[in-house]
Formats: structure tokens, C-alpha cells, sequence
């Protein structure tokens, strides 16, 4: 894009993501790892020190290894524990201080507490980057994402997200204040040096961001299809951890059992992916259950009935 200029898909596809997040201004990457990469590493260096979720996505990581930060991180969505390393590096020299964390992890299907997030980055002068990934057109009343839900949009310096997966299309985005955009502009070499989005893309995705933002009865549907699918497969005996969206997973324990159980249910019909080590710690693998606004109560049902049967054939339940 800066060799070769803009295009007005690209500039529209900004400009609609920037007014939905209410937010200054808006940079598309073109995909969710380059902007993660190039963000970090942009905006951070080895006079600053990065908390971090340690569940958060590989990108986040490579993106702060990248930087060459200070890489501190805390147990999963523990503030007690943020605070602690927080206190313990008041004093030490450091330039800037960044706490990045997903607001829905991917592989849990937990959320973020971003609200205590928020208060601990005020209580110590702390950047805060947050990646909606799964968040964008699921949580928030206008689908805005887990920084809506907790009412933080107007405290979160840097907020990234992708555009493939509520919204169904390809790429990436960064909202934030202009100078923000300019200085990233200027310095995500994940974005300097790569190809942009195909226009057909960028106005896919747009449109898709202008169904979210304009079709609420379809997160509606979401959430009762999500509500509904989560109590049914904890009753038949699944470990579906602490999951509260329409990420849902099913502890499994062994690979080889999470493959044998995703093969099993695509015979079925049913596509759910096994996720294994090293993505989830060793004896965690599981199936990562993906509710969509689209399933109907009969692909629930007969998903749920599979889920039973193969279960109990491989002493699962």
C-alpha cells in the first residue's frame, strides 16, 4: 500500500470499522497474525516490559518476542498475580509498560476480565492492547466486542481484531487514536512490507462488519443456540471448563482420543477439530465445539446425540 497507493475498498473497509468500534482510526493488516506481530513489535522495544496472559494466542507471544520487551507473564485471567508483578516492577527502569491479553481465548472460550484489566493498567501506568479476535459481533450489545461488555472501549489504547471469524472473510484491523494509526503506518513492517487486501475482500469484510453492526438478531440467535448447546453437553458429562461463549470446549485428555473422537463425529457429518499439544498443554487435548447463528435446534440435537454416542464407545462419559 505504500508503494503502489490505496484503494477505495480499503480506505471504506477502515473508515466503517473505525466508526462501529468508535474509535479515531483504523489500520486493516491482512491477517490476524501479521497485525498482532507487527503491532507489538511496533509499538514495543527492549526498554519496555510486556504482561501477558499465558494463554494468550502464539502470535501475541511471537509478537513480543519480536519486540525483544521484557516478556512477563501471568497465570491465566489472575489479577491478584498481574498485581503482584506489577508492584514488584514499579521501580526498575523501563521506558513503557503494556499488558496484552485476548478478550476471548480461543481454546477455553473464557473471557477476559477486562474491566479489572483496565483498573490495573490506570493504577500503574500501564499501555493495554486487546485482541477481539473472537469477540467482534459476538459479545457486547452492538457487537463490538468484550471491551463494549465491560464499557472499557474508551480505556484501551490499542484494540486489534480479525475479520474471519464472526465476520466471516479475511484480514485483520487495529483501531485506535490517529497518532496510533500514523505511527504504525510508519513502523509495522508486518504491514510496510506485504501485499494488501484484495478489494473484493476488503469489500466483503466491510459489508460483513455492516450486517453485525446492523442485523442484532442474529447475535441474538447466537447466544441461544450457545446458552442451549453449553448446558446440554455439561449435562451429558463433558468438561467444558470455564467456557462462556460460543467457544466450547470438550476435554478429551489424550491426542490420539480427541482425533479418534473428530473422526469419529465427521463420519457423522459433523466437522469439530481436535486440538491437541502443543496449541492446549499436554493432557488437555480436546474438540473445539464452534456454535454458529446458522445451526439449527436439529443440528444441535443430532450433534449432541453423535457427542453422546461416540462418547460413551470411547469411555469418554
Amino acid at each position: 500500500r505504500l508503494v503502489c497507493g490505496n484503494l477505495a475498498a480499503i480506505r471504506e473497509l477502515e473508515e466503517t470499522i473505525a466508526r462501529f468500534k468508535g474509535a479515531e482510526s483504523c489500520l486493516v493488516f491482512s491477517t490476524g497474525y501479521m497485525a498482532n506481530v507487527g503491532i507489538i513489535a511496533g509499538v514495543f522495544g527492549r526498554d519496555d516490559t510486556i504482561f501477558c496472559d499465558r494463554l494468550n494466542h502464539a502470535s501475541i507471544i511471537d509478537g513480543i518476542i519480536l519486540s525483544q520487551a521484557k516478556f512477563k507473564r501471568y497465570p491465566h485471567n489472575d489479577m491478584e498475580a498481574l498485581e503482584e508483578m506489577l508492584l514488584l516492577r514499579t521501580t526498575t527502569g523501563f521506558r513503557r509498560r503494556g499488558i496484552i491479553t485476548d478478550s476471548v481465548f480461543s481454546m477455553d472460550g473464557d473471557i477476559a476480565p477486562l474491566d479489572k484489566i483496565v483498573a490495573l493498567a490506570q493504577k500503574y501506568d500501564c499501555l493495554v492492547m486487546v485482541d477481539e479476535a473472537h469477540a467482534l459481533g459476538v459479545l457486547g450489545h452492538n457487537g463490538r466486542g468484550a471491551a463494549e461488555h465491560f464499557g472499557v472501549e474508551d480505556k484501551i489504547d490499542i484494540q486489534m481484531g480479525t475479520l474471519s471469524k464472526a465476520a466471516g472473510s479475511f484480514g485483520a484491523y487495529c483501531c485506535g487514536s490517529k497518532e496510533l494509526i500514523e505511527f504504525l503506518v510508519n513502523k509495522a513492517r508486518s504491514f510496510i512490507y506485504t501485499t494488501a487486501l484484495p478489494p473484493a475482500v476488503a469489500a466483503s469484510a466491510r459489508k460483513a462488519v455492516e450486517i453485525i453492526r446492523d442485523e442484532p438478531a442474529l447475535r441474538q440467535k447466537l447466544w441461544a443456540n450457545t446458552d442451549y448447546f453449553r448446558r446440554a453437553v455439561t449435562a451429558l458429562g463433558f468438561n467444558t471448563l470455564a467456557s462462556s461463549t460460543p467457544i466450547i470446549p470438550v476435554v478429551v485428555g489424550e491426542s490420539s482420543a480427541a482425533v479418534e473422537f473428530s473422526r469419529r463425529l465427521l463420519e457423522e457429518g459433523i466437522f469439530v477439530s481436535a486440538v491437541r499439544p502443543p496449541t492446549v498443554p499436554a493432557g488437555t487435548a480436546r474438540l473445539r465445539l464452534t456454535v454458529m447463528a446458522t445451526h439449527t435446534r436439529q443440528d444441535l440435537e443430532y450433534t449432541l446425540e453423535k457427542l453422546k454416542i461416540i462418547g460413551k464407545e470411547l469411555a469418554l462419559v
